[in-house]
């Protein structure tokens, strides 16, 4: 039977339901077992568990290098980092040994590592707790890197990472964690790497994921009652691999396209999505794609932030700017 659950519950749920169906399924990181994570997203596991879910040392490089050992021995690592900006420190792991290990060992063994990580402004936190790095993971062969943006979409995700063959990043944007509640249909489960269309339009295409998703819905009805427009809004879910084709399809139907990301703009993933859309849609648009993102700067702190975020008035006059050109 459903539940009507957050998305903190739901990441808590799923991997409870993970730890009973598989005994390979192993659950750490930094203060994930009796404190049951800064966010409360592991709550009750170890109690349930206490054998395969476990806290981890302050080490971000060692948490990421265990998983890697774990993989490579027949286990299901889901490994939490306590923030995004944390990960940094493992990175060097992840480059080297979590991704390489499918083409290094010419496929005798894989990495079916999950790495939880918290993500993004908007909860007021100290520096280096709410960064958008979702574009430097993207760029690493091997990773498959998943940003869900609701209760559902994050049960039927991280389900679907944790039974993967191959490493996955798995980044939950912060400020959704309380923010909704929504119905999450028993054993949930979505294909990673298939976008998601979240409203469907004729006069232009929205892109956006995570906590910028419901920012978009807000721009777009507000456009859509001013205008008269019909929007089509989509949601990649999974960040790499990129559903290219989905994307494709919407702008050469649309002819227009705004990208939404709260990453800073140099190298952010609305690049990568405008050369892809410019490589395979060029002749069917009507205007530039336009970038609604954070800025080229480092996410200010609690009196400047709601400034770095792009939020609704920003977006609407991004999917104005295109609709006018």
């Amino acid at each position: 039977m459903a539940e009507r659950l957050r998305v903190v519950e739901a990441v808590r749920e799923t991997l409870r339901e993970e730890l009973a169906a598989d005994d390979s399924v192993v659950v750490y990181g930094e203060d994930i077992g009796r404190a049951g994570g800064v966010f409360r997203a592991t709550e009750g596991l170890l109690e349930a568990h206490p054998d395969r879910v476990f806290d981890a040392p302050v080490a971000e490089a060692g948490i990421v290098g265990v998983g890697v050992g774990l993989a490579a021995t027949g286990l299901r690592p889901v490994a939490e980092i306590q923030f995004q900006s944390f990960l940094y420190q493992g990175f060097h792991q992840l480059v080297q040994h979590v991704a390489r290990m499918r083409s290094r060992t010419r496929g005798t063994v894989t990495c079916p590592m999950t790495i939880r990580t918290p993500y993004g402004g908007g909860i007021h936190a100290l520096e280096l707790h709410s960064e958008s790095f979702e574009a430097g993971f993207a760029h690493v062969p091997g990773l498959t890197v998943v940003i869900p943006a609701s209760p559902a979409e994050t049960a039927g995700l991280l389900r679907s990472a944790i039974r993967s063959p191959d490493p996955v990043v798995f980044m939950e944007p912060t400020r959704l964690y309380r923010s909704v509640r929504e119905e999450v249909p028993d054993e949930h489960e979505i294909p990673l790497g298939e976008a998601r269309i979240v409203d469907t339009g004729e006069d232009a295409t929205v892109i956006a994921w995570g906590s910028m998703l419901r920012e978009t819905l807000d721009a777009v009805d507000s456009v859509e009652t001013e205008t008269g427009a019909s929007i089509e809004v989509i949601d990649p879910r999974t960040i790499s691999p990129l559903d290219t084709e989905t994307i494709v399809e919407s702008v050469r139907k649309t002819g227009r396209c705004v990208v939404v990301h709260e990453a800073p703009k140099t190298s952010g993933m609305a690049g990568e999505i405008i050369a892809r859309i410019n490589e395979e849609a060029f002749f069917y648009l009507e205007a530039p794609v336009e970038r609604v993102t954070g800025y080229d700067v480092p996410v200010p702190l609690f009196a400047r932030e709601d400034a770095y975020l792009p939020d609704a008035t920003r977006i609407e006059a991004g999917i104005e700017r295109v609709l006018e050109s």
